[in-house]
């Protein structure tokens, strides 16, 4: 499980944005003013090693874990890989929860003797025998296959998803992008042709109004969930969205299109969204570039 998580990592930074340095330039110019490191931080070799470290320690930890020689250097080196991650890009319990994870690549004796010194080793009586059934075995066999499929669908998926969003979602593409929008939602009641722009500050705390800006599926949902706020006060309304996009420090473009009630769409997680306007990533300049 840990093998495919951080392998399917790996190969997802693999792309211009992260090949050219742009985005991690980009992300790590918002921490100029951290003490002690911020400076260093701004250094274009600092932003090489950080882009080929993140690579090749995706790509090798969990073999390294597994192998015993090279053990105790993937210990420490995902302790100094996790540990940066969290106190530059500050990404919650990630990466807490995949040190722990490392645990289970030592035998219990030496975490035993390490961490619980005067507890005593269980023994017991006989050997456990585990008996690996044909459903036990198709059970993990199924599960595992959907682990290897469910991160490729976004390739099934028309335009980019770093536009879209599509397919991103459980794909373990970690890391990789900055999303930032602007949006309105323009609500229109159906008999009496008044249109209104919805106050978000109604709805939604400043962090959710920032996601909702930024993510298809949330400008779907909200909307939606407009249309039955209004619902309950008997009108029937319509709801459209202008949204502009900025990705990896873009300018921002539109990026919904503005003339499709999004109450009468369907959301798929398998299949592109016609709503979604085509991928402008193309045309435009990273930052820095002119």
């Amino acid at each position: 499980q840990l093998f495919l998580v951080y392998t399917y990592a790996a190969i997802a930074k693999i792309y211009g944005d992260w090949l050219d340095l742009s985005f991690i330039a980009y992300l790590l110019q918002s921490r100029a003013d951290y003490p002690i490191i911020g400076a260093a931080l701004q250094s274009p070799t600092m932003h090489k090693i950080v882009a080929t470290f993140g690579i090749f320690f995706d790509l090798l930890v969990i073999p390294a874990l597994l192998w015993k020689r090279t053990r105790v250097l993937a210990l420490v080196l995902s302790i100094v890989f996790h540990l940066f991650n969290s106190i530059v890009f500050q990404i919650g319990i990630f990466p807490y929860l995949s040190l722990g994870f490392i645990v289970f690549f030592f035998e219990p004796e030496q975490i035993r003797r390490i961490f619980l010194p005067k507890r005593k080793a269980f023994k017991g009586s006989q050997e456990a025998v585990v008996h690996l059934s044909p459903w036990f075995l198709g059970f993990w066999g199924i599960y595992f296959l959907v682990q290897i499929i469910l991160p490729l669908r976004h390739h099934a998926i028309a335009d980019d998803v770093l536009w879209t969003e599509e397919g991103h979602r459980l794909s373990w593409r970690m890391m990789l992008r900055s999303r930032a929008g602007n949006i309105q939602f323009i609500v229109l009641e159906k008999e009496s042709g008044i249109r209104t722009i919805a106050d978000l500050t109604q709805y939604l705390t400043p962090k959710q109004q920032r996601r909702v800006a930024a993510y298809p599926d949330f400008i779907w949902q909200f909307a939606r969930h407009l249309k039955k706020e209004y619902r309950k006060a008997g009108k029937d309304v319509a709801v459209y969205a202008n949204a502009r996009i900025s990705i990896n420090g873009r300018p921002a473009v539109p990026f919904i299109d503005s003339t499709v009630d999004l109450t009468l769409e369907d959301w798929d997680h398998f299949r592109h969204h016609d709503w979604i306007l085509p991928s402008a990533l193309e045309q435009q300049d990273k930052p820095g570039q002119e």
